[in-house]
């Protein structure tokens, strides 16, 4: 996929085809299995690629999802590793968003996946709700009780996904309020508009605020929308198709008001969501008209992960020494969801100093995947784990991710084999150049 252009761009012709002419594209040659997590946890034909494809078609001939294939959709990651690895072009993420939907509608679940999920919901997708977190959050930290839960291991007993949250949460730190327009440093080199996101907005501020100053540094005035809400990825993700569409009508409603060239984005679920908009209004009840569809597609090839920007647009900003050994690692919603990979590597590579590399096994997802660690938080801490040792195998001192998921889940890795490594964003790490900050400034 070219880095430049959004995925099939101008109407993403997976939103088109039909269902069955999709699954028809798989072959069944089993290049997948080797970047498939699951695959290469359990090494089950059901929980690979091919596998779920084939549940998919007995699905697609049947009046009504069999209940027996649900836990084989439900434990795939959706990192996508198999659509990059996939010779023949099959657009699993497509399939997979339509089963999952298909899956909501017609299975019913038990009382405590349900409870779940719907608290779930209830909180990561509104902002003002995870906002309001902060505060206890940040006193619970202080506390020291964090410690003793862990140890005392009560919230795994009690419930996963509560220890699973417990685990993953940031460090809270102070989040100053961005203004609604930050004006470029210099010549204007273009106008963007800028998704805040919801956990990116609530736990990470500190990345939101490096990307309005370096975009504005670069030349670029960024027009933040106040009423931007979330961009429906989470729930395209977990098959809730009628609140994905509503999320994604919304966003788009505001950032055309905003009347700007680019969308910006810095979380790799966000954008690669947001760049496939008119799957995830097809996949709503009613789907949508043609002219919807090319509205959409309009809006979707404005969107662009902000490395992805900076990297097409040039540096015009001097960038100072950062002396620092890195490792980089492939948010997987970047890396196969929008096939955006030498972008971030030549942004970090055009600092003075910084040292790169890769991490192992860079291909297999670390096990975040949107609320995956929180549904299945046993595999998810299996590939955490196996994640944190890759990262330990660079002998690295940073670690670089493009996604908060990936950030969290990967820190939280880490602590648990008591290794300590500072986690960054990419935009960050630039932010720090830029600025003629030390390594020791950066802070996941």
């Amino acid at each position: 996929m070219n880095e430049s252009q959004p995925a099939d761009s101008p109407i993403d012709a997976a939103a088109t085809r039909p269902f069955a002419d999709l699954l028809n594209d798989c072959v069944h040659c089993g290049f997948c299995l080797s970047t498939c997590p699951t695959y290469v946890l359990w090494g089950e034909e059901m929980d690979s690629p091919r596998g779920r494809i084939q549940l998919m078609g007995q699905a697609e001939e049947a009046s009504e999802v069999p209940a027996a294939a649900v836990p084989h959709f439900d434990n795939c990651l959706g990192c996508l590793a198999c659509v990059t690895s996939c010779p023949s072009g099959v657009r699993y993420d497509a399939l997979l968003e339509n089963t999952r939907a298909r899956v909501e509608r017609e299975h019913p679940r038990g009382v405590s996946e349900r409870l779940l999920r719907s608290m779930i919901f209830a909180l990561f997708p509104h902002r003002a709700r995870l906002n309001a977190m902060r505060g206890p959050l940040r006193a619970y930290q202080r506390s020291g009780l964090s410690r003793v839960l862990r140890r005392s291991g009560l919230l795994d007993r009690v419930s996963p996904a509560l220890s699973a949250m417990e685990r993953i949460n940031p460090p809270i730190r102070g989040a100053a309020r961005l203004p609604e327009r930050v004006s470029s440093v210099g010549r204007r080199r273009a106008v963007v508009g800028m998704l805040t996101g919801c956990v990116q907005g609530a736990f990470f501020p500190q990345v939101n605020n490096a990307t309005a100053r370096v975009l504005a540094m670069e030349g670029c005035d960024v027009v933040i929308p106040r009423s931007q809400g979330c961009c429906g990825a989470l729930s395209a993700h977990a098959g809730r198709a009628e609140e994905a569409a509503r999320l994604a009508r919304s966003t788009l409603e505001t950032f055309t008001r905003a009347g700007v060239d680019t969308v910006i984005v810095n979380s790799a679920g966000c954008g690669s969501s947001m760049k496939h908009y008119a799957e995830v209004l097809n996949n709503a009840a009613g789907g949508a008209s043609a002219r919807e569809l090319r509205r959409v597609a309009e809006f979707s090839g404005k969107v662009r992960d902000v490395t992805e920007f900076l990297a097409d647009l040039g540096p015009s900003a001097a960038r100072r020494p950062l002396p620092v050994n890195a490792a980089y690692h492939d948010a997987c919603h970047l890396a196969h969801g929008q096939g955006v990979t030498s972008a971030p590597r030549a942004l970090l590579r055009g600092i003075p100093e910084l040292r790169l590399s890769d991490l192992p096994n860079k291909d297999v997802c670390c096990g975040s995947a949107g609320i995956y660690n929180l549904l299945r938080p046993e595999p998810a801490r299996e590939l955490g784990d196996r994640k944190a040792d890759d990262v330990t195998a660079t002998g690295a001192e940073l670690l670089i991710a493009g996604n908060p998921g990936c950030s969290m889940q990967i820190a939280a890795s880490l602590s648990d084999k008591g290794r300590t490594i500072q986690v960054a964003h990419t935009i960050q790490v630039l932010d720090a150049s830029l600025r003629g900050l030390p390594p020791s400034s950066l802070r996941g």
